[in-house]
């Protein structure tokens, strides 16, 4: 063999190598337990929809997937740990749509959504709904924002803190309906929810998986959800776009990502696990009693998702003029 085919040989050999130990690694994913990180408190949307998931989705993959509360900085934090994490699959975060609102919120982010991370899945959208306490002399929307008009600035509501889509929610209600209810934010839901139980609150927009329990005990009041269409949670409550604030439409939908440049075939692995884990009856029903809606996205739908809210939440918050250091 001359110098020339040796050569060609070795290459070819080599080349071998590497797509069999390329190979070798997606087959071996996952050979370890996952860390699913939620960016917020126990208690919120973010935080339910990881513990309903990943049992489900460890028995899918054969490795334990662990959820790991990093709350702060309105989901912030969390979502830095996992943007600056290896990007070998092991490592994702489970993020609301509060990830396209951020940039146009905060004048510096640790990190760039659409350069930092790797779109795995959307899971599940869920309407918010909007919520005051049984002691408000309002029975429905436009009630509300009367009441809210007679005493601008007097009435307080609560959201699980800063930048959440929850507050986004609330101050695209006040500026659409024209009055000021004033915000008081909390770490995480759980003591948003508690403080408007009793009373020292007035109202908050909500998930339903939040606020469904305390509805139905009577603790707090329904008057409206935040989407186009009614909720088959609370078909009885109307959308905020019927009480006559027409185009109102802020919805909550949560995805999965992970860090930038994990392997394609890796998030494919995870994003099939995600989408068969939803499909599973007893994990369906469980999220369809507490109000979410099943909308599984796969990793190019998502980035597209992404792409398109950037741009929406642009627009919408230089409206509100809300901005946060």
């Amino acid at each position: 063999m001359n110098k020339i085919m040796l050569c060609i040989a070795l290459i070819g050999s080599a080349l071998a190598g590497v797509t069999a130990q390329a190979q070798s690694t997606a087959e071996v994913f996952p050979n370890k337990p996952i860390r699913f990180v939620v960016p917020f408190p126990p208690g919120g949307g973010n935080d339910i929809l990881a513990r309903a998931l990943a049992p489900k989705m460890s028995e899918i993959l054969g490795q334990q997937v662990v959820v790991d509360n990093r709350a702060g900085a309105g989901g912030n934090i969390g979502a830095d740990f996992v943007a600056k994490s290896t990007p070998d699959g092991y490592t994702i975060v489970i993020a609301s749509n509060q990830v396209t609102m951020n940039p146009w919120i905060y004048s510096k982010l640790p990190f760039d959504i659409a350069k930092d991370f790797s779109p795995v899945a959307q899971i599940a959208s869920v309407p918010m709904l909007l919520a005051i306490h049984p002691d408000v002399p309002a029975k429905n929307l436009a009630e509300f924002i009367a009441l809210a008009k007679t005493k601008p600035g007097s009435l307080n509501y609560s959201t699980p803190g800063l930048g959440t889509p929850q507050h986004i929610a609330f101050e695209v209600f006040n500026f659409d309906a024209g009055i000021k209810v004033t915000h008081v934010p909390y770490k995480g839901t759980t003591p948003s929810i508690v403080d408007l139980i009793g009373g020292q609150v007035q109202a908050t927009i909500g998930t339903m998986a939040s606020l469904e329990q305390h509805v139905k005990s009577g603790r707090v009041r329904p008057i409206a959800v935040s989407t186009p269409k009614r909720s088959p949670a609370m078909p009885d409550t109307p959308t905020i776009a019927e009480g006559g604030l027409t185009g109102y439409n802020v919805p909550l939908w949560y995805s999965v990502l992970a860090p930038a440049n994990t392997p394609k075939d890796v998030v494919a692995k995870i994003s099939a696990a995600i989408r068969d884990a939803m499909q599973d009856p007893q994990t369906k029903a469980q999220l369809v009693r507490q109000g979410f809606v099943e909308s599984y996205l796969d990793p190019q739908q998502m980035t597209d998702l992404i792409k398109q809210d950037l741009a929406y939440w642009q627009r919408a918050i230089a409206n509100i003029g809300l901005k946060l250091d």
